[in-house]
């Protein structure tokens, strides 16, 4: 099983698949799927990019962000207004 794509095993797929796609085909089927290939790695590097800048961007709002202080608990309710 380890040898799935060696020797005849590799000629038979290949005559294959020139008789389901055709000799015209085979040119735009490849360049196709180097398109689709180049698509998806710069989208791949596009999202790491956007994860390594929003991970600094949270860590230097959160470092930023002005902290409140919980309200005194001696003051007691405020009087309502009538």
């Amino acid at each position: 099983m380890s040898n799935l794509f060696a020797g005849p095993h590799l000629w038979i797929l290949l005559i294959v698949i020139l008789l389901l796609f055709g000799a015209a085909k085979l040119p735009a089927l490849a360049k196709s799927m180097g398109q689709s290939a180049r698509i998806f790695k710069g989208e791949m590097k596009a999202m790491k990019e956007d994860d390594a800048t929003a991970g600094t961007a949270a860590s230097t709002t959160a470092d930023v962000a002005p902290v409140e202080k919980p309200a005194d608990p001696k003051s007691g309710p405020a009087a309502p207004t009538p």
